[in-house]
């Protein structure tokens, strides 16, 4: 959804990117609030939360070296210690915004997968799910950025309820409600979904499964320029910035008149190389 171009980059080329500050102090946040629920209810606090920062960093450093390269250089850890006080502030935050003693969480880090009737896959990573003794379910995705402004709500707001189309086709269970945790500025946004909003975004979904299929065919993956662009790994290789994309690794179909497979899901969908779900992120 955000650029053609970007996805087939990742998903089939699988060309490398180099780790950033945000998005690993992300995972390190996210890893921080996790293990915070594996304390008893009334040791879950700010100073606690504090503490687990350097461990869990080096547990992110064992499991993904390369991260080290974030702060090549740094001979006297002056950037690696702002980076660390940057994380503690985040996480310092998330207690204005939530009381992790009034919080037990049926499920930490959840990975889901479903198949819809289409034959396509869904599948992600959730967060946090809280149940009410009501049997009521929520869904919470913490965010260490800043909120979007209204009119750029949707983005993020999709993501929600993918997860929560995920949880439905797998449980039977419409969600009661989605919240967004934005650790950046200290926001709070909530969704209440109902059945006729997932079923949007089934329908999208699949449309934009599509999308993908017969752009996989036909090797005919676009570059959509946005704001973003200025922070993407694969300026080099990317006609808006002059560059010229690697050799398509998939064999190319040519659209013909009248081909009715075209661009559908079938089981050569499979074939090596090829994507055959869509996660949520």
């Amino acid at each position: 959804m955000q650029c053609p171009l970007l996805y087939r980059f990742r998903v089939i080329d699988k060309l490398p990117e180099k780790p950033s500050e945000a998005a690993t102090r992300g995972t390190l946040v996210h890893a921080v609030l996790e293990r915070l629920f594996d304390a008893p209810a009334a040791d879950r606090t700010a100073p606690r939360a504090r503490a687990l920062i350097p461990g869990q960093w080096e547990r992110l450093l064992e499991a993904k070296p390369e991260l080290g390269e974030l702060f090549a250089g740094d001979a006297e850890g002056e950037r690696l210690s702002r980076w660390l006080g940057e994380a503690e502030r985040l996480v310092e935050r998330w207690f204005s915004l939530e009381d992790p003693t009034r919080l037990e969480p049926a499920e930490r880090e959840l990975f889901v997968e479903t198949e819809l009737e289409s034959g396509l896959r869904l599948r992600g990573v959730i967060d946090r799910i809280d149940v009410a003794p009501t049997g009521d379910v929520r869904i919470v995705d913490y965010k260490t950025g800043k909120a979007p402004r209204p009119e750029y709500a949707e983005g993020p707001l999709f993501q929600m309820k993918f997860y929560a189309l995920v949880i439905w086709r797998l449980k039977g269970i419409v969600p009661r409600r989605l919240q967004l945790v934005y650790l950046g500025s200290g926001d709070v946004l909530t969704y209440d979904p109902v059945v006729a909003d997932l079923e949007r975004v089934e329908r999208k979904l699949l449309a934009l499964w599509e999308a993908i299929a017969l752009a996989t065919e036909t090797g005919d993956w676009r570059p959509r320029p946005t704001k973003l662009c200025g922070w993407c790994d694969h300026q080099a290789v990317c006609p808006e910035f002059g560059g010229t994309p690697p050799v398509y690794p998939l064999s190319v179909r040519p659209a013909v008149s009248g081909d009715d497979d075209q661009g559908r899901m079938g089981p050569d969908r499979a074939e090596a190389g090829r994507p055959v779900a869509l996660e949520g992120r």
